[in-house]
C-alpha cells in the first residue's frame, strides 16, 4: 500500500503594518492635488483662517460654500478641460466638455451650499482642516 505524501504547508502572508489610531489614512496613501491661482490661494487662507479664528464659524457658511464651489471648479478644470486642450481634441469637442462641466459645477454646486449651509462648528472646522490640508 503506498502512503501519501505530506506537503509542506504554505507560507502564511506576512500581516499588514497596523496603522496607529492617530494615523491619518489619507495622509499615507496616493494622492491628487492641482495648481490653482494665487488669488484663490490668498482667498482661500483668508478664509480658512477666518473659520478657525471665530468664535461662532456659522457665519463664515456661505462663503464656505462658495469657496468649495469655486475650488471644486477648479480641480475640474485642472483635471478634465485643461488636459483636454493639451490634447487637442478640437474646438466642439473642448466647448461640449465646458458646457458639460459647467452643467455638473451647477448641481454640484446647489447640493454644497445645502450641506455647508447645515453644517455646525465642529464640521465647518473639519471642512477648513481638510481643505488646509489639501493645500500643504
Amino acid at each position: 500500500m503506498t502512503t501519501p505524501s505530506r506537503r509542506a504547508p504554505a507560507p502564511k502572508p506576512e500581516p499588514a503594518p497596523r496603522r496607529s489610531a492617530h494615523s491619518d489614512p489619507a495622509g499615507a496613501g496616493p494622492f491628487l492635488r492641482f495648481h490653482h491661482s494665487a488669488a484663490l490661494r490668498k482667498k482661500t487662507l483668508a478664509l480658512l483662517a477666518a473659520i478657525e479664528q471665530a468664535d461662532d464659524a456659522t457665519v463664515h457658511r456661505d462663503a464656505l460654500a462658495e469657496l468649495v464651489v469655486e475650488l471644486t471648479g477648479s480641480g475640474l478644470d485642472a483635471f478634465f478641460l485643461k488636459p483636454l486642450k493639451a490634447a487637442r481634441a478640437g474646438f466642439i469637442v473642448e466647448q461640449s466638455a465646458a458646457l458639460g462641466m459647467k452643467g455638473v459645477q451647477q448641481v454640484m454646486a446647489s447640493v454644497i451650499r445645502q450641506i455647508i449651509g447645515r453644517m455646525g462648528n465642529p464640521q465647518l472646522l473639519s471642512v477648513s482642516g481638510s481643505i488646509r490640508q489639501f493645500m500643504l
